[in-house]
């Protein structure tokens, strides 16, 4: 009997999966005991693994339902440490309020999209609405989420900078008081109410696992924007350690990297592609190498998210929108609109005015070429990387809940990332990054029952990822198939 079919029998008779399953004759392939990819079985007992044996004599237990996985490989459900949930790739949140039927469809597919690629945790770095990510948990079918709760922004910095004036301090709520601009400040906030621990606090008490904070003198046109001092720095770090939260920190230039690793930084949320006056030296400077060093020392987790700069990418490439991936993941009335001239709205940011799109092609290239560097210079020195997508990092069609990930795999990849050391950072390293890996990120008993079952190793190609059979998530199983979009 084939596997996908034994499985659809077992999703129809859904009273058989409340006790024991038995996953057995499989290739167990955990990240902590990579030099053994064992034939074995796990048991699952309700939402965790009670039972794993790495050996081919181990027998059934009375009662409990047998899946063979003979010829497949079973990974630890993967992580993506850097998603945005409330955002719609392709839309502005002017449009998305707009066209609320299409975004509604959107929102409804988003989760099935993370897990049509075996992505059975999330962690939403700028959970700006509490309301939705409890939307999205009571969903049928989604992926665990965790957050950082409200971005923890200095005044009038990034990215509260893109907010009006006006409305600036209602939407990013949670932030830094700064006595130099107390005139750009509403009289109503008072700074005893807005220091790094009281920010911190906040987020504590939203049920976060980290806090977000960036360094970011801003892009485009916003330059020059106000970023926290060493001593401020210095107090979020005091706080977040005192709640025990995880300390992220925006930043993709040689400079912001330096400040937040001097500052005691957890997580590094992006790669460094802004060198700063170093930006046409042809080789890795030595000083970035010295910087990058202290990363691998101190452990601090690193996320390239290579995809922010690829999904701009993807107004110039003609050929991105008929991604046949893209059909399973997107409803047919978003796909269609994104194909036309008003879908393609975005392009005017990526693009300067009568730029062709070749010139836009090469321009991309040199940060990307600085990103290259970097990440293969840390895969050398087998930094900690954490895997994190920032899907979508801006308002682009070329970041996709789940392709995004696959396609981060592949640059990942390309830059030097060893498979084992892409399969750590989407599991183990992530899972410990975030103190969650007492749930996750292993198969191990005790563990919760989120797993992901493919027909090839991704120990031997990264396009196994790409292979998803079926997904568990706290025990329950999903046949890939009928994750797709369904219109």
């Amino acid at each position: 009997m084939k596997l996908t079919y034994l499985l659809a029998s077992l999703f129809i008779c859904a009273p058989a999966l409340a006790g024991q399953t038995w996953i057995t004759n499989v290739k167990l392939v955990s990240p902590e005991k990579l030099d053994r990819i064992d034939t074995g079985s796990v048991l699952i007992q309700d939402e965790r693994i009670v039972r794993v044996e790495r050996n081919t004599k181990a027998a059934a237990p009375k009662g409990a339902t047998r899946i063979d996985g003979k010829g497949y490989y079973l990974t630890p459900g993967l992580i993506d440490s850097h998603v945005h949930l409330f955002a719609v790739p392709g839309m502005s949140f002017e449009q998305a309020d707009h066209m609320q039927e299409m975004a509604k469809a959107y929102f409804a597919q988003m989760p099935r999209s993370y897990l049509y690629y075996g992505y059975t945790t999330v962690i939403d770095l700028a959970a700006g609405s509490r309301e939705f990510i409890d939307r999205v948990k009571a969903m049928p079918l989604h992926p665990d989420i965790y957050d950082c709760g409200a971005p923890l922004v200095f005044a009038n910095g990034y990215p509260s900078s893109y907010a009006p004036p006006e409305h600036r301090f209602e939407v990013f709520s949670n932030f830094i008081y700064d006595p130099a601009q107390a005139d750009k400040i509403p009289a109503r906030y008072k700074p005893e109410d807005y220091t790094p621990a009281k920010g911190v606090a906040r987020v504590k008490a939203d049920g976060a696992v980290c806090v977000k904070t960036h360094y970011e003198h801003g892009f485009g046109n916003q330059r020059n924007l106000p970023v926290m001092s060493p001593a401020v720095y210095g107090e979020v770090r005091a706080a977040a350690t005192r709640d025990g939260l995880t300390l992220v920190t925006h930043g993709n230039s040689f400079e912001a990297q330096t400040f937040a690793v001097n500052g005691g930084v957890d997580v590094l949320a992006h790669g460094m592609w802004h060198w700063g006056a170093m930006n046409n030296a042809p080789e890795l400077p030595d000083e970035i190498k010295q910087l990058l060093d202290k990363i691998v020392e101190r452990n601090i987790g690193y996320q390239p998210t290579m995809q922010v700069l690829y999904g701009l990418r993807a107004y110039v490439d003609p050929e991105y929108l008929n991604t046949p991936a893209l059909a399973r993941l997107l409803p047919p009335t978003m796909l269609a609109w994104l194909k036309t001239p008003e879908g393609n709205w975005f392009k005017e940011e990526v693009a300067e005015e009568d730029q062709t799109d070749e010139a836009v092609r090469q321009g991309m290239e040199a940060p990307l070429r600085r990103q290259r560097q970097v990440v293969a210079y840390l895969a050398s020195k087998n930094a900690n990387f954490l895997f994190g997508t920032d899907t979508p990092s801006s308002p682009t069609y070329g970041n996709i809940p789940g392709l995004n990930g696959y396609l981060e795999m592949q640059n990942l990849r390309k830059a030097g990332l060893s498979l084992e050391q892409i399969l750590k950072a989407a599991t183990i390293n992530n899972a410990r990054a975030f103190h969650l890996d007492k749930d996750v990120g292993t198969i191990e008993p005790g563990k919760l029952a989120n797993l992901v079952l493919m027909k090839e190793s991704p120990l031997k190609d990264v396009r196994a990822y790409d292979t998803v059979d079926t997904v568990w998530v706290r025990g329950k199983p999903t046949a890939r198939a009928s994750l797709a979009v369904t219109e």
